[in-house]
């Protein structure tokens, strides 16, 4: 095809087109997609393990992530490579490990509650655009640190009309027409931008001065007090970047995951009853398999993405440098023969086995694997334990929910529409 059509159609139904090459064509082929050049797609589990332990030097993420680069900035984990990612990433992992973690459960759990014991019963209730309520909440108190008051207003309605506007389907037209270079210049995008930008500077400056800077854990402050090798603080531009980071990964992902285990649990009313059960008895093993099958069922990104600098030889073909070699989250996810009957939803298959690093890949791999993979997981278990705990939920159609995609996330086409009692 056309590399127009080719985009055309990745830009509606990514899912789609992935299926239909590998149907076609195997397990490794090339799209070429506009702005992006080719993509040599992967599906093998032994190839995606060579790219994801591959030398970072020749492997750059940061690079794959060009379209990236004018929403979260030149500082982004996302964006950066070699040197300065192994940089940024030491100063934010911390954030992510033992008892950080811990330190986010009580919150996530209150505002969890919270918010959940606010829905209406009785009838059809659309639950995506709740979840992302909840994480945007979440992620307000745990990584930016405010708690309350016009602060939190005003900064909660910049960056909730700020997501709102990269989710939307319409967006694609002028990321499509402008290209990422230009998108900044982008009237709506510009206004957006700034005005976030505006207020997490003004939160990084009073964080700067505060004087129980030491005794905060959100995450800003962690940043704010963190130190890079040669012992200079990170920037107000690294700060911001590095929020707008964890912002942009962690809210929508996290609130699309989230509405997917539902959608796929109330059609699978054994699997709910189970999961209720287990956890109204204080287990956690069936939730974990739930989250497990749901993100290898539902991915909500269907790709990573990784640019050569330099010829590779990958599958028996020699790549040159500039190509991007792109496993294929959504096609190892629906091998059948890593998972035998891959379109049902069966949580009981992650207690059969454990997920394997290159088969189960919903948050990539190597180096590069998410850094808030166990954040978004925690938050998930959560909000699903407070969720069956609380309410029976039936779905408000039978029939099942298509993915419509919505920028570069696959979210469920009715936004997991139930009915609550």
């Amino acid at each position: 095809m056309h590399r127009a059509i080719q985009t055309a159609i990745w830009s509606r139904q990514a899912q789609w087109l992935l299926s239909q090459s590998r149907r076609r064509l195997g397990s490794m082929f090339t799209l070429e997609i506009a702005y992006e050049g080719k993509w040599v797609v992967v599906a093998d589990p032994d190839l995606i393990k060579q790219v994801f332990t591959g030398d970072p030097k020749v492997f750059h993420a940061g690079e794959g992530n060009d379209v990236l680069r004018p929403l979260l900035g030149e500082h982004s984990l996302l964006t950066l490579d070699e040197a300065a990612h192994m940089s940024q990433r030491k100063l934010l992992l911390p954030s992510f490990h033992g008892r950080r973690m811990a330190g986010y459960e009580a919150t996530m759990r209150e505002i969890a509650a919270r918010e959940i014991e606010s829905w209406p019963t009785g009838v059809p209730y659309r639950l995506r655009p709740r979840m992302q309520v909840m994480t945007l909440e979440i992620i307000i108190e745990t990584v930016f640190g405010v708690h309350g008051g016009a602060r939190l207003d005003e900064l909660r309605a910049a960056l909730r009309d700020f997501l709102d506007m990269l989710t939307n389907p319409r967006m694609i037209v002028p990321i499509l027409g402008l290209g990422p270079d230009r998108l900044r210049s982008y009237p709506p995008f510009r206004r957006r931008v700034d005005r976030v930008a505006r207020l997490i500077l003004g939160e990084i400056a009073e964080r700067r001065a505060a004087a129980d800077l030491e005794e905060r854990d959100d995450i800003l402050s962690l940043l704010v007090a963190a130190r890079h090798e040669d012992g200079s603080p990170m920037s107000d531009a690294e700060i911001h970047d590095e929020l707008l980071t964890l912002l942009v990964a962690g809210h929508e992902t996290t609130a699309t995951a989230l509405a997917w285990a539902v959608e796929r649990l109330v059609r699978h009313p054994d699997k709910l009853a189970r999961l209720r059960d287990e956890v109204r008895a204080g287990e956690d093993a069936y939730l974990t398999a739930t989250i497990q099958e749901t993100l290898r069922l539902r991915p909500v990104i269907v790709i990573v993405i990784r640019r050569l600098t330099e010829a590779i030889e990958l599958g028996g073909y020699e790549l040159p440098a500039g190509v991007n070699v792109v496993p294929s989250i959504h096609l190892v996810h629906r091998d059948p023969t890593i998972y035998p009957e891959p379109d049902r939803f069966r949580p009981e298959r992650f207690l059969e086995a454990p997920p394997g690093t290159y088969t189960w890949i919903p948050f990539g791999g190597g180096v590069r694997r998410c850094l808030g993979a166990a954040f978004a997981q925690q938050e998930m278990a959560i909000v699903l334990r407070e969720l069956a705990a609380r309410w029976t939920i039936r779905p408000a159609d039978p029939a099942a929910e298509r993915p419509f995609r919505r920028a570069i996330t696959e979210t469920p086409r009715h936004n997991a529409e139930v009915i609550l009692s």
